[in-house]
C-alpha cells in the first residue's frame, strides 16, 4: 500500500511534465526556425538567421542582399542575442507614432570563434523621441533612438565608444 502513493505522485508529475514538452519544443511560444521567441522577447541566432526572417517577411529578396544592405556581410556567422521589452513591440506595432515609449533593446554580438568575424560587441538602445534628447555620452540612431552603451572587442583590443550616464534602462 505504501508504494502506491509515490507511484501515483510520480505518475501525476510525469503527466504534468508531458504537457510542458510542446512548449519547450517551440509549440507554446518557443523559438521559431530563425531564432525568435517573440513571447519571451528574445532572439538567439546569427546575422544570417536574422536576415532569413526578414526575407521570409518579404523585406529582402535574399539573405545576402539583407546582409549587404545592413552592413553585416562580415558578421553573417556571428552569434546574436537580442532582447527587448513590451514597449519596443508597442512602438513597432504603432510605427512609433503614439509616444511616449519606455522602449529599450539590448544587442550582444559574438564572432569570437572560427568562422566568425572575430569581434564581440554589446549595445544598449533606448527610445528618446528625438536626437535632441540623447543623454550625455550617447549617440542618436534612427532619428528617435539613442545608443546608451556601445562597447566591444576587435583585433584583440577593447573599445568603449559610448557609455551614457545613466546607462540603465528606464532612466529616459
Amino acid at each position: 500500500m505504501k508504494w502506491r502513493i509515490p507511484l501515483v505522485a510520480v505518475t501525476i508529475l510525469a503527466l504534468l511534465a508531458l504537457g510542458t514538452i510542446p512548449a519547450l519544443a517551440g509549440g507554446g511560444g518557443g523559438f521559431d526556425q530563425y531564432g525568435y521567441n517573440r513571447t519571451a522577447r528574445v532572439f538567439v541566432g546569427t546575422a544570417s538567421s536574422w536576415c532569413a526572417d526578414r526575407v521570409a517577411r518579404g523585406q529582402y529578396g535574399n539573405v545576402d542582399a539583407c546582409l549587404a544592405a545592413n552592413g553585416m556581410t562580415a558578421y553573417a556567422n556571428d552569434r546574436i542575442v537580442m532582447k527587448w521589452n513590451a514597449e519596443w513591440d508597442r512602438g513597432n506595432t504603432e510605427g512609433w507614432t503614439k509616444p511616449p515609449y519606455d522602449a529599450w533593446e539590448n544587442n550582444e554580438w559574438n564572432g569570437a570563434f572560427p568562422g566568425g568575424s572575430g569581434e564581440v560587441w554589446h549595445y544598449k538602445i533606448v527610445w528618446v523621441e528625438s536626437c535632441g534628447a540623447v543623454p550625455d555620452g550617447g549617440y542618436c540612431i534612427w532619428g528617435q533612438f539613442a545608443v546608451i552603451m556601445d562597447q566591444g572587442m576587435a583585433d584583440g583590443e577593447h573599445f568603449w565608444y559610448t557609455h551614457a550616464i545613466p546607462t540603465g534602462y528606464g532612466a529616459y
